[in-house]
């Protein structure tokens, strides 16, 4: 019986964890294809797209709040055997998510160059990252729908639509970065830029397909969808206790995100291009797991929807523990594959040499950030207590994370990797913190 309820387990994980981190993954693959295109262009255009890059971050964090939350009220309601509710709650952060979509694509097409300005001193770089951001920003309503129908089918054990659409998405954005940025078979040469619009082309189609892909599953379901954005079982008060401490949490991280890009921006354009070339490398890493993180915050979420909490804890242990030898397995990975991975791109020695120490502190720290993503983006988020969640991720990130980041590059003069590893301590302080909450269990609440 143990074994069997433990098999039980395990495959309704493997449903959601291994479809996400496939996506994660491929995505994250496609994005290295990306950056050896654009690393042909230069270390100006690897630095402009990657301080570009982070803010359309800052976007898809804020998004990803809305889609936390989402996440968070669908699984407990579907857990309950409320049906009509969790149609309430993805319709209500679906509009939210669009008008969170418009606000940044206003700011992203008014302000180009003072914006990207944060991130860089060199003119060069600001200015072709500027060009870049006014056409990445048309792509912000796409991924915002796409990320709710996604987190949607997740709720319902069918993750593996989404992945579906990721893939030729992703397929579609590469054939068309090629085109674009070289001008293949008639295109003319768009370098960087082409690379936007490709990211953009491929966003809509994304959002295309997974709107298709929902009626589809709807149908054969026999479910009838409505739009009614009004949660009608939870007061305004209560939502909010739910919503705004996410929102703070997600905001406020990639703010701090936005503050690391441009420290390294300042240390210099070759360092910036350094640490660029290591973001599909840590997305790849980070993403093979981020399933574990989806699936613990949607299957602990379904057992508090059904009062069991003893089941609850206990699944979560198991969890974490998947979590971490994996990230062992892929910390030693990553260091192994350095060499192989940086030597494919065409730019300087000291870039690819800077970039293999970034990616050793990287992968010293990685078993610390998996163990962070899962306990508290995923499992104590399930219970609604995010009031906590947002106190302790406060303090790592902006009590330690940011004061550490600028210490370390304009008073102490460090290296860039060395930057890294110590603004990186930030992860141990809140795993600290997220592991007294999680013993002590007050986060396991029935929405």
């Amino acid at each position: 019986m143990f074994f069997s309820q433990r098999n039980s387990f395990m495959r309704q994980v493997g449903k959601i964890a291994l479809p996400v981190a496939l996506q994660c993954m491929l995505q994250a693959s496609f994005s290295i294809v990306d950056q050896v295109m654009v690393g042909s262009l230069g270390s100006v255009s690897v630095a402009a797209v990657g301080i570009a890059g982070k803010l359309s971050t800052l976007y898809s964090v804020v998004i990803g709040a809305v889609v936390s939350v989402a996440g968070i009220i669908i699984s407990q309601y579907l857990g309950a055997g409320d049906n009509e509710e969790a149609d309430r709650g993805f319709s209500l952060h679906t509009l939210l998510s669009l008008g969170t979509g418009i606000l940044f694509m206003i700011l992203c097409l008014a302000f180009p160059v003072r914006l990207m300005g944060l991130y860089s001193a060199d003119g060069n770089t600001v200015a072709v990252a500027a060009k870049y951001l006014r056409i990445i920003a048309f792509g912000f309503l796409p991924y915002a729908l796409s990320m709710m129908i996604s987190v949607r089918m997740r709720c319902m054990e069918r993750a593996s639509l989404p992945l579906a659409c990721s893939v030729i998405a992703s397929v579609l954005n590469t054939a068309l970065n090629y085109l674009l940025i070289f001008g293949k078979l008639g295109f003319p040469v768009m370098g960087a830029n082409g690379a936007a619009m490709a990211t953009v082309i491929s966003q809509l189609f994304n959002a295309l397909l997974m709107v298709v892909a929902m009626k589809v599953i709807d149908g054969k379901r026999g479910i009838s969808f409505c739009f009614m954005p009004r949660l009608t079982k939870m007061t305004c008060g209560s939502y909010l206790a739910i919503f705004l401490p996410v929102l703070v949490i997600e905001f406020m991280w990639s703010l701090s995100e936005n503050v690391y890009a441009s420290v390294y921006g300042h240390i210099g354009t070759p360092e910036c291009a350094a640490m660029t070339l290591t973001y599909p490398v840590q997305g790849l890493t980070v993403g093979a797991l981020s399933g574990i993180a989806q699936a613990a915050g949607i299957l602990i979420g379904k057992e508090l929807g059904k009062g069991e909490t003893h089941a609850a804890y206990q699944k979560s242990k198991r969890l974490l523990l998947y979590g971490l030898i994996g990230s062992f397995v892929l910390a030693v990975l990553t260091v192994f594959a350095m060499g192989i991975y940086t030597d494919i791109y065409n730019v300087e020695d000291y870039v690819k040499a800077t970039a293999q120490q970034i990616l050793i502190a990287f992968a010293i720290v990685l078993p610390v950030k998996v163990l962070n993503m899962i306990l508290g983006g995923g499992i104590v988020r399930s219970g609604g207590q995010t009031r906590t969640m947002m106190i302790i991720e406060l303090l790592g990130t902006w009590g330690f994370g940011v004061p550490l980041a600028l210490l370390g590059a304009f008073v102490w003069k460090l290296s860039i990797p060395m930057v890294y590893f110590i603004l990186s301590m930030e992860e141990c302080v809140r795993l600290l913190l997220t592991w007294i909450v999680f013993v002590r269990r007050n986060w396991m609440k029935k929405l």
